[in-house]
Formats: C-alpha cells, structure tokens, sequence
C-alpha cells in the first residue's frame, strides 16, 4: 500500500517557510511522503500569515476553494497553522466548519497524535495555547535541495511594535541553545546547501549563556562548507558594534543589512513603539556604512500609520533618500484587531495611504537603480543560483548585496560563487560577463 500523500501551501515570511519544513519532517516520520499536486493528497495544510488584512483574505479564499475538495472526499485532512490559525481561531470554527485542524505556532508537536487519532476519531483537533519555552529544538526540517537554508535561531518578540500581531500570535521571545544552531547549519551543509540566512522576528536581540547574536554568527562563519551567511530581520535597537565587527571580519558573512526603518517621522516612530528616533536611525545607517564601507542595506516601510500628516510622510521620503537604501519591502499600514495602533481613531483614508505608498514605490525604485548603477565596472562575487528565466543560456545568481545578476552560461554550476563583471543594471537587476581566472589576474595587476 503506498504512502499516504501531504501537500503544505505556504504563506507570510521566511519564518513560515522554515515552520512548514518542520511540520514536513515530522510528516516523514510519521510515513507520509510530499505531493506537488495538492488533488492527490490525504492532508492538507495551509501554513497562514496574519502580519495585514490582504495575507488573510487570501486564505480564507483559499479554503473557499478547497471546500469542494473535502465535500468529494471526506476523509481528507485539511488543517490550518500559524499565525492566523493562533489569532482568528473563532472565526475559521464559525466560517469554515470543514476545517479539521487548526494549530498554532507553538503547537505543531501535536500533528504526529493527531494523525494517529484521525483513523479513530473525525473531532475538530484545536491548539492554539502559546508557549513560552517552546522552540523545537530536537526537530530537524525537511528541506527541498537548494541553494540556501533558513534556519532559525529564535521564537516570537518582546518588542511590542503598536502595529504588529506577532507577538501575539508567535507569543514572547525565545532563543534557541547555540549548540542545537550549529549542528542544524552542519546538516544543511551535508546536504549540499552553501548559504544560511539565519532567522527571527528581532534576529539580533538573539541571547542565550553562551553569548549573543554576534558570538552566534562568528561561530556559524567557521563552519566548513558555508560560503555565505545572512540574517534577517535586526531591530536597530540591538545593532552594536559587535555585530559589525563580526561582519567586516568574516568573508563569508555578506555584507548585506535588512534594517527595517518602518517611518520617518519621531512623532510616528514614537506611535509604532519603534524606541528609536530618526536620528539615532541615520546614524546607525552612517556606522554601518563605516564599519562596513560596501554593505547594502534594504529597509522595510509603512506608509499611513494612524495619524501620519503629509509632512510626516515627506519625513519618511526624506530618511529614504539619505539613506540611499538599494532596496525596500513597501506597505500600506493595515489595521490588525488587538494591537494598540487599531484603537487609535486617526485612521488614514485608503486613498491618501494609496498615494503615499505610490511616493514611496516611485522613489524607491529611483534609489534602487542608482545604488545597482555603482556596481558598473566592477567585478563582484556572484553566487550562482540557478538558470535565468529569461534564457537556458544564462545563469541568475546573486551578489553579497542580495542583488540579482544574469550572465552567459560558461562553465559554471549552481553553488559557486564566481567573479563576474558588471556591464548594465536595470530596474532591480544587474546584467554582466563571467571573468575567467587569466582576466582577473591582469585585472588586479
């Protein structure tokens, strides 16, 4: 009898990514084997994002369209995890009847019971409790071959943003033993991939006994087999000079800084609960840019907070042209029941927020093509991820900076990092040709 067959969608950010390679080994040892084609499963899991309004609308549509899939065949599974699982559990109970599972973050070692239970018992299975000492340290994730490898070194956040659910549905900061870290970034590499990103909601607020964020990744750098190191996302507040430090010295950490800036404005910023101001902002982006004369840095932000006035905004245009960032992850601020910032009754008019994340997207992409325009001449380190989908005779590979760079295949292969020459850049991309090894040599002679 083959195995039973599972098939995982999944939502929201990186940490989601890593939870459903989690729920997918435990799925394996539980003798289920992975389907891509989601009509041949036996179970189902959607894996939700509850971070803005539209990430939900998106499931909830989802399972309207999975419903005719569990009416044809009732004894399919379907269960929903995460984050919206944890924070809209009433509603899917109310809404969604057909829904069997409904598991939060912190309840994922229940799936193993549960599919032993579902042969004898057809009940709603619900677990939403939160815990504060949870972090699946024995489980290992189930990864799909590639290039890089989210690991994640921490749990939910203490840092209480008035406009983010997370720490509501992902519960208090936790970090993980530094030693179980290690030996997850050992099997990855084992298993053919060359870069880690590590993860957490305030990546670098990372403590345990053994040292902080910055003793963690010195210690991931030496680790044979790593050619490259991210980490994502720090809260400016934890950046120090430690965590520079560590940077300039280590090759193989890139020179790369997601530093999320969120607004502008110090009356805004003070509204988000960010515990920084704007200068102490553009400060860290001038130290950074100091200890580490050719990092990238991207951003994220939130235009139409409540209460945001246009010269606020202008504010946040302001920080972004200064900061010169090569990159941003832009939104329209979206009202999350049970945060302080929904229960503010300055709300913004959609329209007005519409006009300012166009500003902003504008902008941003001025920022972008200038920043990719300095690398014009130069031969960077490209790390090749696979083939272009522009053309099979080129190669898409990305730069320390996380920029991507399509080049003519010559005899490279996906994993190598090789030197390539930038020639173009336009609009998020640079465009170049491989330097053979006798080129590079007259090129630094």
């Amino acid at each position: 009898m083959p195995d039973p067959l599972y098939f995982i969608e999944t939502y929201g950010c990186q940490m989601n990514v890593y939870d459903s390679e989690l729920v997918a080994g435990m799925l394996n040892k539980c003798g289920y084997s992975k389907t891509d084609d989601i009509h041949n499963a036996d179970v189902i899991f959607l894996n939700t994002c509850a971070i803005r309004e539209k990430a939900e609308d998106t499931v909830h549509n989802r399972l309207k369209n999975l419903h005719y899939m569990k009416k044809n065949n009732p004894q399919l599974l379907l269960g929903v995890l995460g984050c919206m699982a944890q924070n809209l559990k009433n509603e899917l109970l109310e809404s969604k009847p057909y829904v069997d599972v409904i598991l939060g973050p912190d309840a994922y070692r229940r799936i193993p019971e549960i599919l032993s239970d579902r042969n004898r018992d057809q009940k709603h299975q619900v677990d939403t409790k939160l815990s504060k000492f949870e972090i699946y340290e024995d489980l290992f994730p189930s990864r799909h071959e590639g290039v890089n490898a989210w690991i994640s070194i921490s749990r939910g956040c203490d840092k209480f943003c008035t406009f983010c659910i997370v720490p509501f549905t992902r519960g208090r900061e936790r970090s993980r033993p530094m030693d179980g870290i290690l030996n997850e970034v050992k099997e990855a590499v084992s298993m053919g991939f060359v870069e880690i990103t590590l993860l957490g909601q305030n990546v670098n607020s990372y403590r345990t006994s053994e040292g902080k964020f910055h003793t963690l990744l010195e210690k991931v750098a030496t680790i044979p087999g790593v050619k490259r190191i991210r980490y994502t996302s720090p809260h400016p507040q934890d950046m120090d000079e430690d965590l520079l430090q560590v940077m300039a010295e280590n090759e193989n950490v890139c020179n790369y800084i997601h530093l999320p800036l969120q607004a502008g404005a110090d009356r805004i910023l003070k509204r988000m609960n960010r515990t920084y101001t704007q200068m102490e902002y553009l400060e860290l982006v001038e130290k950074i840019r100091n200890f580490i004369p050719d990092s990238s840095i991207s951003t994220d932000i939130i235009v139409g907070f409540p209460g945001e006035t246009q010269d606020e905004f202008i504010e946040t245009l302001k920080v972004m042209e200064i900061s010169a960032f090569d990159s941003a992850y832009m939104f329209k601020y979206s009202s999350r029941p049970g945060t302080k910032a929904a229960e503010y009754t300055d709300h913004i008019e959609e329209e007005v927020k519409q006009n300012r994340l166009q500003q902003v997207i504008t902008l941003q992409k001025k920022l972008t093509l200038q920043q990719n325009k300095r690398h014009i001449g130069k031969t960077l380190p490209v790390l090749v991820d696979k083939e272009s989908k522009k053309s099979p005779l080129k190669w898409a590979g990305r730069t320390e900076g996380n920029v991507g760079v399509i080049f003519d295949k010559t005899n490279e292969h996906p994993k190598e990092i090789v030197p390539v020459l930038i020639q173009d850049a336009q609009g998020v991309s640079l465009f170049g040709k491989r330097v053979i090894e006798k080129e590079l040599l007259h090129e630094i002679n």
